[in-house]
């Protein structure tokens, strides 16, 4: 080790004295030779320079990543890991120029100690040497002041950053400067000066801005800024929540859980309907333990507890670890999006079988984002059409072929069963006043009928025969309650009943026709009761603007016409009673004619509890002989 050092300072000394040889004056020769260290480092600072700005192209999504999960430093830190990974970028390697700039230091002071006359400590000289750890304090200023608002690193980092780094190196210049020699003191001056320099012809050879998309990056602070406000008031009501210690003994009880087969995910109470019929079919056909996982501690489920069915509470938040942490065979959700955001594929099971549940019949390549179903390795489809659209995307995008079930719609099932039950009370209602009943039930999306065409419509269905009922989202009432009650106030005088308890679809399933917009339940109420729909066209909701590029036609725009007629928002006066009386009366929308419509487009009518659960046993039998 002293023989490399020597050899550094060996090689130090020699330049400093070439530099003396060409200049005869000691401090001329250290300004050179500080300029030379900088010529030969230029290759080191131009890394750094390059370095730094990549650091900074990866913030707005580093942002992102610190938005998504705020407060869960794990999750934060694998998915940095995979970001550093996939840009090859490596936060040690900014430790480099410090130890260079370090041992540098060092080699310098031993050879100016043993080569130079300037080698007086300027508390011991006086004099003008008194001068010198004030031009290294000024100077190291000078420096922090510009990197500060020049340097494309340091101009990221925050006050307490910025002027916290400055006040240690000014005051450490300070505080050296009395105890180096004068030539080292003048070399740490001259350094910093031309650190200054050095810095603004980097930044004109290689240009920040023309690598760093600067207005993403403003756009991930204000989203990282109100990630932290939002956290902030979360964690408070976290500290609140009765359920805190239930969530934690959950999680924990989980993760102790030996041996898991199979998991089904539940976003809020309400989403066991999705899952109802296969796992029933899962307990009845099998000694399996289900494993059901929910985010709303009143969930249903823990009503149903019992040595084949778990029930658990997991926050959002912890979830996103959990999922990473996850160890079964089968994962199934109904969430989609997988990988994409917060919900990750596991980092410790890496052959887990993700299964998507859909919760509805429509078009998947419409109402989600392009690739929300991209990384399950399987999924359930309702129709003909569902599988249709998925497989045409795989082909077009070349992505890996997913196992899509034909499997149907569980939800549908279970209307028609309790229609089914309801059929004799509808019927008793119609003899008992002879009016049929017309449901309004609009969707939430902006621009809905309730926000466009509400009242046009009422005042032409007031002046038919026709009971009429409102049932707006709950959604909606519960942000536009006051709009509600002034209708409701409006139009009581005309009979007509708008309807703010949903505990209960026992109106749907009496009305002899439904009238709404691009709400999901056409489909659920169409295959149910086998009865027609009147859709208004107001705008469509749009989740994946690409959905065009597929040939395939989403259910959601071809379906309209064949159960049913769709009017203008414009056109709501001339022809709404025309199109209800119509659907009302046209074979085209008999009870035989929507059947046929039914078994086109739904796979199993009647028995997806069962095909989903085959399914599912089937998989696990198959892993447990490998």
């Amino acid at each position: 080790m002293d023989i490399v050092i020597d050899a550094v300072v060996g090689g130090l000394l020699w330049l400093i004295n070439l530099c003396h040889g060409l200049s005869h004056n000691y401090w001329t020769a250290i300004f050179i030779f500080t300029l030379l260290t900088k010529v030969i480092l230029l290759p080191l600072s131009v890394w750094v320079q390059k370095n730094s700005i990549k650091t900074v192209r990866m913030s707005p999504e580093m942002n992102h990543i610190k938005a998504a999960y705020y407060g869960n430093q794990e999750a934060i830190s694998e998915e940095q890991y995979k970001l550093f990974k996939r840009e090859k970028y490596s936060p040690f390697a900014d430790l480099v120029p410090l130890f260079v700039q370090l041992a540098l230091l060092m080699g310098v002071v031993e050879a100016v100690k043993r080569g130079t006359d300037l080698t007086d400590i300027p508390v011991k000289a006086g004099g003008i040497t008194l001068v010198i750890p004030l031009l290294a304090a000024l100077s190291a200023f000078f420096m922090c002041y510009v990197q500060n608002r020049a340097n494309v690193l340091q101009s990221e980092q925050g006050l307490v950053n910025k002027y916290g780094t400055m006040a240690f190196s000014v005051g450490l210049s300070l505080y050296l400067g009395f105890f180096v020699s004068v030539g080292v003191g003048f070399y740490w001056s001259c350094s910093n000066i031309l650190s200054v320099v050095q810095l603004v012809l980097l930044n004109i050879w290689i240009n920040p801005k023309d690598y760093i998309d600067y207005e993403a990056l403003e756009e991930s602070k204000e989203e990282l800024r109100k990630a932290k406000e939002f956290m902030a008031s979360k964690q408070k009501e976290d500290k609140r929540n009765p359920y805190r210690e239930k969530c934690k003994a959950d999680y924990k009880r989980f993760l102790k859980t030996p041996g898991k087969k199979i998991v089904f995910y539940s976003e809020k109470n309400g989403f066991y309907k999705y899952y109802k019929n296969i796992i029933e079919e899962i307990i009845r056909r099998t000694n399996i333990v289900v494993h059901y996982i929910t985010n709303d501690p009143e969930d249903e489920v823990f009503g149903m507890a019992g040595s084949q069915f778990v029930p658990y509470y997991i926050n959002e938040n912890r979830m996103i670890v959990l999922m990473m942490k996850m160890e079964t065979d089968i994962m199934v959700m109904t969430t989609p999006d997988l990988e994409n955001f917060q919900l990750k594929r596991s980092y410790v099971k890496k052959d887990i079988e993700y299964i998507y549940v859909p919760h509805d019949v429509n078009s998947s390549n419409l109402t989600f984002h392009k690739d929300a179903l991209d990384h399950f390795d399987t999924v359930f489809t309702s129709g003909p059409k569902n599988k249709a659209e998925i497989k045409e995307r795989e082909e077009k995008y070349a992505l890996p072929g997913k196992n899509l079930v034909e499997w149907g719609s569980s939800v549908i099932d279970n209307m028609t069963d309790s229609y089914a039950c309801m059929v004799e009370e509808a019927q008793g209602r119609e003899k008992q006043d002879g009016k049929k009943t017309v449901l309004i039930a609009p969707s939430w999306q902006a621009d809905n009928i309730l926000d466009l065409c509400i009242e046009e419509m009422l005042g032409q269905l007031v002046k038919t025969p026709y009971h009429v009922i409102v049932r707006p989202h709950p959604q909606y009432v519960r942000h536009f309650g006051a709009r509600i009650d002034a209708l409701a106030s409006k139009y009581e005088e005309y009979g007509v009943e708008f309807q703010k308890d949903f505990s209960s679809n026992r109106t749907v399933y009496m009305a002899d026709l439904l009238v709404t917009d691009w709400s999901s339940i056409a489909f659920e109420y169409a295959f149910s009761t086998l009865k027609p729909v009147l859709f208004i066209n107001t705008p469509m909701k749009v989740v994946n603007p690409d959905y065009q590029k597929l040939k395939t036609v989403p259910i959601d725009i071809e379906l309209r016409e064949r159960i049913g007629i769709s009017v203008e928002p414009g056109n709501i006066e001339g022809e709404i009673v025309e199109a209800v009386e119509r659907l009302l009366g046209d074979k085209q929308f008999s009870r035989e004619s929507m059947e046929e419509m039914k078994e086109a487009y739904i796979y199993n009518n009647g028995s997806s509890g069962k095909v989903g659960a085959r399914y599912m046993i089937d998989r696990l039998v198959s892993r447990s002989g490998q």
